[in-house]
């Protein structure tokens, strides 16, 4: 029996994407292992929004190919660089863009077997939808990924998604109810919808109800499924934050009052040129209606330092949106340049000791606004989602909040999976403390 290790780098998407294909080879008779030592079939799961990715990726090739091992890289790098990964790490057997992971299988046969040295596939296959609902899903997992629709039609200036996953396609509402009922009934409890701009799910595809969208109408629909008591979706974008998809933060009690709402930049002139399709005002009359519908709503974002020709008065704007809208969570991004985006060949790259600089301010902004927000739930009850054992500490475990902020408490392997009661004695940046409340 082959032994198969998949390693993955990148976003929720590709994380969602690994289990797919866990699970299809599991179903085929495959061996999966936790360790590369142990395998002698691996596969790389790989990001190509960011530079730093693809070259941790293409270095991990290079080690790996030494090895007597079937060699494959799938995702965003395997569709964009699939030429520049043969010529450089000529020992990788399998590359495979998104939309042909129902195939693995078969090319890992074909190569063990010797029928085939090299097999490259990263135009989109028809048939791949089929791997949409697979799952692995472990023993007392409390939460699963679902994905409702992949691809992008935007044309934000610096993203290389819709040259790497295509235009949208979005999964029928039915094939999803089904997939997280069955979710439910294998114990998950929680389900974390997946797109690249998910509240874009059937935009122009599935008809308005009621003044309802596509994606509201879906989250009615999982908010009335047994079993399933928390909701929370990535990656959404600003424009599709209407009043209707606001509304269901107060409407829908499962929804959790969580919000990921990239900005990107507090400059309307950088908002034009990455083509974001909102302004400064847009974004935080969004913000304060959602802190309108629920006060206590943990607000993150997604910010880009260092766009081309972003000057000191536009960093200034997106240090004053960070200090207006007080996000408690964000990921910051020093720009990036990606072949074949319109970004790439702007005029006026900023140089990398001031992207640098600018990180490190936007960082120190983090600190501040996350303690503040953690500070706000000592001393208050949180109903946590256990995850499992803490990284650190004896008898500790972990699970979030309903604010998805990550809580350690004292515990047992009987809360694993289970909803748990935890009074918050003291925080920090990240992170929040507690003790069990006994019912």
């Amino acid at each position: 029996m082959r032994k198969v290790f998949i390693k993955t780098y990148g976003c929720q998407m590709n994380e969602r994407d690994s289990e797919a294909v866990h699970s299809s080879l599991k179903s085929q008779g495959y061996d999966m292992v936790d360790s590369e030592s142990l395998a002698d079939v691996i596969i790389l799961n790989t990001c190509s929004v960011r530079e730093l990715a693809e070259l941790k990726a293409l270095g991990k090739l290079a080690y790996l190919a030494r090895r007597d091992v079937v060699l494959g890289v799938i995702g965003c790098m395997a569709k964009n660089l699939a030429e520049e990964i043969k010529r450089r790490v000529p020992g990788v057997n399998i590359i495979l863009g998104p939309g042909n992971y129902s195939r693995i299988g078969d090319c890992i046969e074909d190569i063990a077997s010797r029928r085939k040295s090299f097999i490259i596939q990263v135009d989109r296959a028809e048939s791949d939808g089929a791997m949409d609902s697979m799952h692995s899903v472990r023993q007392k997992q409390s939460s699963a990924f679902v994905s409702i629709m992949s691809g992008c039609n935007m044309k934000c200036s610096y993203c290389i998604v819709p040259k790497t996953r295509g235009a949208e396609r979005h999964r029928s509402m039915d094939d999803i109810i089904t997939e997280i009922s069955a979710l439910a009934a294998k114990g998950v409890k929680e389900v974390i919808l997946l797109g690249q701009i998910v509240n874009r799910y059937g935009f122009r595809h599935i008809k308005q109800k009621n003044g309802k969208s596509a994606f509201v109408q879906l989250l009615e629909k999982i908010h009335n499924l047994p079993g399933i008591q928390r909701i929370r979706f990535i990656s959404p974008h600003p424009v599709g934050f209407r009043r209707d998809l606001i509304d269901c933060y107060k409407n829908l009690p499962k929804l959790c009052p969580q919000v990921h709402l990239p900005a990107q930049s507090g400059s309307d002139r950088i908002l034009k040129a990455m083509m974001r399709a909102y302004t400064r005002d847009g974004f935080m009359e969004i913000v304060q209606a959602l802190r309108d519908a629920v006060p206590t709503m943990s607000i993150s974002t997604d910010l880009i330092v260092g766009f081309p020709g972003e000057n000191e008065d536009d960093f200034l704007e997106t240090c004053s949106l960070f200090d207006e809208a007080r996000f408690d969570m964000a990921f910051i991004f020093k720009y990036s340049s990606r072949s074949g985006t319109a970004a790439a060949a702007m005029p006026n790259q900023v140089p990398q000791p001031v992207k640098e600089q600018r990180n490190s301010v936007l960082l120190k902004k983090l600190e501040v606004y996350s303690k503040a927000y953690n500070d706000k739930m000592l001393n208050t009850l949180q109903s946590v989602l256990v995850e499992g054992r803490a990284k650190r500490g004896e008898a500790m475990f972990q699970g979030r909040a309903a604010n998805h902020r990550k809580v350690l408490f004292p515990g047992d392997d009987s809360d694993v999976g289970e909803f748990v009661d935890v009074r918050i004695t003291s925080s920090a940046v990240t992170t929040l403390y507690g003790e069990k409340v006994q019912p």
